[in-house]
């Protein structure tokens, strides 16, 4: 039986669209935000624009007939294509665009049906990370106090992506310390609010297009309807709820890595046939130039990472549970991509180190792309959990 790889044709006027805009408005400034870091890009307001347009015309699609008969999903693989396509032109200026940061995947995540509706429209960042910790989640130390009608947040939370330019922020806080990881809730904060400071922007490898902040919550007063999802503490549950996040966002993540590394072995092959290298799928690997074969390899783990991402956003639009496969996905494609940029840079030399082609800016911006949403070896770890069968107690 044929397996066809092909997405659906449902989706090929966000590739078109989304490839468009990452082509003509990404790539031509694209050195000029990596060189101007903390300077918001202005060119990508009318983008927002037109996207907020593209997705409402999306979701009626979705919702109706096509070529592939009716459906009712197809949200989460959309949103991957969009950020393939996208990193494919600059990956920090597709964290830049308002209305579509990590927040609003939080939200998209764990939010009740009312909370969907109430902020639709927002731009929010997602601050998790604190002084104390980076990748273990349960060790969140901001609290969130129940004072009536409302929560006042204390804390301080790190590499908060968009987190000066977003209008609200998704915070992870823990309502009960005494309780553990079970009490941490999620909460949908103002940027407005009283008592959040943006204590600085920090400096970075890559991705400098996009700022990341310190932000601090000095007794931050919210709406005890701004927690997202369920207030009850649910200890069998654990923190599964704010979990959810990462299963939507790091198939995203993955998506952003291939598309960096589709940009990537697109140069790469450009430069081998400026040298004459041809590549030739029908010989051997081994029987062709060193440079050719090392190309062939690294296309064939971005086609791995590729089919592995896929995978993960086709079990989330269909209902199954797949924080192994969104973890397979992360893990698989964070460590390819920088393989690949760097490969790049290597076999390009001169061309590949210096700034005439964006190639080493890629290899910068590659990195963080196996760091957030939880590093390599978090992922392992996760992984390997699942795999195995253990728990978080048992397997450290």
């Amino acid at each position: 039986m044929a397996i066809n790889l092909e997405l659906p044709k449902k989706f090929d006027s966000t590739v078109e669209r989304t490839h468009l805009a990452a082509e003509h408005i990404f790539r031509p400034i694209s050195r000029k935000y990596d060189k101007a870091e903390h300077e918001y890009p202005t060119e990508l307001d009318d983008l927002a624009k037109l996207a907020k347009q593209g997705r409402g015309s999306e979701k009626a699609a979705d919702s109706s007939s096509s070529d592939d008969g009716p459906s009712v999903n197809g949200a989460n693989m959309r949103g991957l294509i969009s950020a393939l396509e996208m990193s494919w032109g600059d990956v920090g200026l597709l964290l830049s665009i308002p209305g579509q940061g990590l927040g609003n995947a939080a939200i998209a995540a764990v939010a009740n049906p009312e909370q969907l509706e109430k902020f639709s429209d927002v731009w929010a960042a997602m601050a998790i990370t604190e002084p104390s910790f980076g990748s273990d989640s349960a060790a969140v130390s901001t609290t969130a106090t129940r004072d009536g009608d409302d929560y006042l947040i204390n804390g301080e939370k790190i590499f908060v992506t968009a987190g000066s330019r977003a209008d609200h922020v998704v915070v992870w806080a823990t309502i009960d310390k005494s309780v553990g990881r079970a009490a941490i809730k999620s909460f949908v904060v103002p940027m407005t609010t009283e008592g959040v400071t943006v204590a600085r922007l920090e400096h970075k490898l890559g991705i400098k297009a996009s700022d990341t902040a310190v932000i601090r919550f000095e007794n931050a007063r919210v709406p005890a309807e701004n927690l997202l999802g369920s207030p009850e503490i649910d200890t069998k549950k654990a923190f599964g709820g704010v979990m959810q996040t990462f299963d939507n966002t790091r198939p995203v993540v993955a998506a952003m890595a291939i598309g960096l590394g589709r940009a990537a072995l697109e140069e790469l092959r450009r430069m081998l046939d400026e040298a004459g290298h041809e590549i030739d799928y029908d010989r051997p690997a081994a029987a062709q130039h060193a440079t050719v074969a090392e190309f062939i390899r690294l296309e064939s783990e971005w086609e791995a990472s590729w089919l592995h991402t896929l995978r993960a956003a086709w079990m989330a639009d269909n209902a199954q549970p797949n924080s192994t496969e969104a973890s397979m996905s992360k893990a698989k494609a964070g460590r390819t991509v920088t393989e690949i940029t760097n490969k790049a840079v290597e076999i390009g030399a001169t061309a590949g180190f210096s700034e005439t082609s964006l190639l080493e800016k890629w290899a910068r911006d590659s990195k963080i792309l196996d760091i957030f949403e939880g590093t390599q070896q978090i992922q392992q770890l996760i992984i390997a959990r699942r795999v195995l069968g253990k728990s978080s107690t048992d397997l450290k």
